[in-house]
């Protein structure tokens, strides 16, 4: 899609939008040829209007935030605008294959979403989809429709996570409109546009190596190797080095989610980005009151992506992509034989994927002694840590205040305790553990204010909590967007005390813990 540029749009005149975004421009991933997509237009959505919007994602489109005022802007992101380009530039929905908690659920694909094109600016190029636009041929039994809670959540979750120092697809906008979707209830319709450098998954490669086409896989590799890693092509093999780093990067990003509470809900191959960015917020949650084998998914019965199963699950998905790979991986060893290479491809595999604990590990340590306020690497950390989380665990312990409120103890006395103390069921437990804190603490060279300040950096004060996206989505529906609006506000800050916003960072009030989310959240 070619825009115009901020500069190019004057804010107290702007021209209809028809005109200023001009005709649809394909990225890379479209040049793979008809057999990654089926292009078609939206669904038409009836009467559709702004509910939130995100002025830095459209800069860092370089886009005018002004252009959200303008009346032919929910009719453009709504994608009703669609079923007037020409078809050589309609936008497409891509196929793609995946397991499905844990069972291989063959053809699936964008189902309810639409990449409506490419923009270039400032030395990067964004891919945009509208989700919620309606059916394609990969949509199964669904109606191709999200709904208005779905997509607020995705609208501000990206957002939070973005802020959070976590890679993650951006959101730019959400339209809604009053056309009713049946899901539990009947519930009002809504397109989130989001945006991501790629949005090429796991289960791209898994369908190639499943329909059997080493030539399509092949391709699709090489348009990731060439598009967004081009350090592997130097390597000796590479597909392999493709594989790392793509698994490495997933290390990394789970890392990340666990330092922070965070459960994705629905780790799918068809949810992981080859990029290593969160991608496809669905039943997603913070943890409140810890608990290790938290489920934030309703739908997941037997609690496969619990919290605590969010590493394990990971590693898994990578050795999915990993078998996916395995056709490419080994072509230039010159080595004759199929069954020679073949076996020579699974041991390059099979050390690439035990590179996964040796990053997680490190990386989970990392981020925990930096939550513990611990520049000083010693070794016992990890251990201190983990009996943290246990103690947490047994008392159901908030795990965004828990973190935050250790800021306040002091390596001197336990006149700081308090805040984070009471937090704790069992405080016995918590005073052991904050005695052996407090000794690890002697150790640093920092005094109590620097050490605070730093981990008030690495801990956040907010969090999107299930709690304050319902208040939001409530209010949306009776058409008082503006909770979405402050609430985002407050997520591009989490760590600043925001004093005046301190209700977003209390404890959640009684009724959320009746709340629920689902696959079809």
């Amino acid at each position: 899609m070619s825009f115009s540029r901020s500069e190019a749009v004057p804010a107290d005149s702007l021209p209809d939008l028809a005109a200023t975004l001009g005709t649809p421009v394909d990225g890379a991933f479209a040049r793979l040829g008809d057999a990654f997509f089926t292009r078609l237009p939206a669904a038409p959505l009836p009467a559709p209007y702004v509910v939130g919007f995100s002025d830095e994602v459209a800069r860092m489109l370089g886009l005018a935030p002004s252009i959200a005022a303008d009346p032919g802007f929910a009719e453009l992101f709504s994608g009703n605008r669609t079923r007037d380009w020409p078809s050589h530039a309609m936008p497409y929905a891509s196929v793609y294959s995946g397991h499905q908690f844990g069972v291989w659920a063959g053809q699936l694909g964008d189902g309810r979403a639409l990449n409506v094109g490419e923009l270039a600016h400032d030395g990067r190029r964004f891919e945009l989809q509208l989700k919620g636009s309606g059916r394609t041929p990969y949509s199964r039994m669904g109606d191709g429709r999200a709904v208005l809670r779905s997509s607020i959540r995705e609208f501000l979750c990206s957002e939070a996570m973005h802020h959070l120092g976590i890679p993650t697809t951006r959101a730019l906008t959400v339209i809604g409109s009053d056309a009713p979707v049946i899901r539990e209830e009947i519930e009002t319709s809504a397109v989130v546009t989001r945006v991501a450098e790629s949005f090429v998954r796991f289960g791209h490669f898994e369908h190639f190596f499943a329909s059997d086409r080493p030539d399509l896989l092949r391709a699709l590799a090489d348009h990731v190797i060439d598009r967004f890693y081009p350090a592997c092509r130097d390597a000796g093999d590479p597909y392999l080095a493709l594989l790392e780093t793509a698994t490495l990067r997933t290390a990394d990003l789970v890392a990340q989610w666990q330092a922070v509470g965070f459960c994705h809900g629905v780790m799918n191959t068809d949810n992981m980005s080859i990029l290593g960015l969160t991608i496809d917020y669905g039943p997603f949650g913070f943890v409140d009151g810890f608990d290790a084998g938290h489920v934030c998914n309703h739908s997941d019965q037997q609690g496969r992506y619990a919290y605590r199963m969010q590493p394990r699950i990971a590693h898994w998905n990578c050795y999915c992509l990993a078998q996916a790979l395995l056709p490419l991986i080994g072509l230039n060893h010159g080595i004759a034989d199929d069954d020679a290479r073949a076996e020579r491809a699974v041991e390059d595999v099979q050390a690439v994927l035990a590179k996964f604990p040796e990053r997680f590990g490190p990386a989970f340590e990392r981020a925990m002694r930096a939550k513990l306020g611990l520049a000083l690497e010693r070794d016992g950390d990890a251990a201190l840590a983990n009996q943290l989380l246990e103690v947490m665990h047994a008392s159901h312990a908030d795990f965004t205040l828990t973190f935050r409120h250790l800021s306040r103890v002091s390596k001197h006395d336990a006149r700081g305790d308090t805040t984070v103390r009471d937090l704790f069921i069992d405080r016995d437990a918590f005073d052991r553990w904050a005695n052996q804190y407090r000794a690890r603490l002697s150790e640093e060279t920092r005094d109590d204010a620097a050490r605070a300040a730093a981990m008030n950096r690495v801990n956040p004060k907010y969090v999107l909590r299930n709690h304050l996206a319902e208040v939001a989505i409530r209010r949306a529906k009776e058409k008082d967007f503006s909770e979405v609006e402050r609430l985002a506000q407050v997520l591009r800050r989490p760590f600043d005390e925001q004093t005046e916003y301190d209700a977003y960072a209390a404890l959640p009030p009684d009724w959320a813990g009746s709340l629920e989310v689902s696959c079809s959240s």
